[in-house]
């Protein structure tokens, strides 16, 4: 199908009526009679209408379809209990004993084999076209059973700057949504190689040509609604394929998602919204603003509700620590066993850098203002300010000086209008 969408106009956001029509446009109900449909949705760590979404297509095809049922596409993140899923649908548990009574909730299970199936190997020669010469090894792809069981997914999520794959969004809610984690290991380090300011805010990437192509063999029809908000505002509705609504989405979204400066700043507050609940998600408070920080300079992410680096991965970076990745690539025989997306993870938070005769090298400094402790920021090679020794308001209206006080970080990506040396040569 062509791409069905609707934007909102300047300074006025999609309302649930424009919604509506759009969802109806696309899904008849009569073309659901009897059919079984997953909703996949991100978990709580994505600002989007994700709610609203739900309503409007439950309204729509509730009646219609045999089975509706949602799965969180976590990736490696945290599961997510009854409660928490009913706030991300923007229901009360009231309703969902009631009007959505027979919607059923599914975590993905990334690390239990049992729950994933094997759908075959990307081979080396396509990895090596597909990374631009980069990697060439056979790539096994996994997703989670589960959606084998039904007659169509809708793969419903927000398209943002995103420091892996470009753009999030469209089968990205796939792999690594849904996925196993050879595919997720690979595709993330394969990013950290070509670097996060090399590869966040551009679009055909070649993560994004790994994601797709490894989408390309799951074979249950899917329809994606690729959103896009502006701060708390619904801007964008585009539904089609994942591939359509994805390409014509992260247009908007690179019109709305980068903020353009002229001036590198040589400190950078970046605060953590609440749904940054670790340092694991909370790292995208660098990943969006170091393309802004100055050779030299200082972000801070400031995030004193943040206690832990990562449930999952926590014991492992902080035997790693956070290094850029040149330490890793330098010293491959050391980390190469270590599951890759970890280690992809820490080079996003520590930035560029190079790693010379034992040395390490990094272009800013990355200070936790968190609950973390300073003996561990210590450890995994971060710097340590306490937060309560930090007013975010003194860091508000000083970018004449070089102060940059960003309130709500992790979303927006800030660029140079002039890319910088150090980016040219990456």
């Amino acid at each position: 199908m062509n791409t069905l969408s609707v934007i909102g106009e300047a300074g006025a956001s999609l309302n649930a009526e424009r919604v509506r029509t759009l969802v109806a446009q696309a899904c008849p109900a009569a073309d659901y009679h009897g059919r079984k449909v997953l909703l996949i949705i991100p978990d709580g760590t994505r600002t989007a209408p994700v709610g609203l979404m739900f309503k409007e297509i439950f309204a729509q095809i509730g009646g219609a379809v045999a089975v509706l049922d949602i799965m969180i596409a976590l990736g490696t993140h945290q599961p997510m209990s009854e409660e928490a899923v009913c706030e991300r649908l923007e229901i009360t548990l009231e309703e969902r004993r009631g009007a959505y009574a027979k919607v059923r909730f599914f975590n993905h299970e990334w690390d239990n084999p049992n729950a994933l199936r094997h759908l075959g190997v990307i081979a080396a020669e396509e990895i090596r076209e597909l990374s631009g010469g980069l990697f060439a090894m056979d790539v096994p792809v996994q997703v989670n059973a589960r959606v084998f069981d039904y007659d169509q997914l809708f793969i419903i999520g927000p398209v943002f700057p995103h420091e892996v794959v470009g753009f999030s969004g469209g089968n990205k809610y796939l792999f690594p949504g849904v996925s196993g984690p050879e595919i997720l290991n690979f595709f993330h380090w394969l990013g950290a190689v070509v670097t996060n300011p090399m590869i966040i805010g551009n679009k055909w990437t070649p993560v994004r040509k790994v994601v797709d192509c490894a989408a390309a063999m799951v074979d249950v029809p899917k329809l994606c609604f690729a959103l896009v908000v502006e701060k708390t505002d619904f801007a964008g509705l585009f539904v089609g394929t994942p591939e359509g609504a994805w390409d014509e989405a992260s247009e908007l979204s690179r019109r709305l998602h980068i903020a353009y400066k002229d001036k590198p700043f040589h400190t950078v507050l970046s605060c953590a919204p609440k749904m940054y609940d670790e340092l694991w998600v909370g790292g995208k408070c660098m990943y969006k603003l170091e393309p802004v920080v100055a050779d030299g300079g200082e972000l801070i992410i400031y995030a004193p509700h943040i206690h832990e680096i990562s449930l999952t991965h926590g014991a492992l970076i902080r035997q790693v620590g956070y290094h850029c990745r040149d330490y890793f690539l330098k010293q491959w025989d050391k980390f190469k066993d270590m599951p890759w997306g970890t280690i992809a993870h820490s080079t996003h938070v520590r930035g560029i850098g190079t790693y010379e005769d034992g040395v390490e090298r990094c272009r800013v400094q990355v200070t936790l203002a968190t609950g973390i402790s300073p003996e561990i920021c210590k450890e995994i090679n971060l710097g340590y300010r306490d937060p309560a020794t930090i007013n975010p308001a003194d860091y508000a209206d000083r970018e004449e000086e070089g102060v940059l006080y960003v309130p709500k970080a992790g979303e927006l990506l800030y660029h140079l209008r002039q890319r910088p040396s150090w980016a040219r040569e990456m």
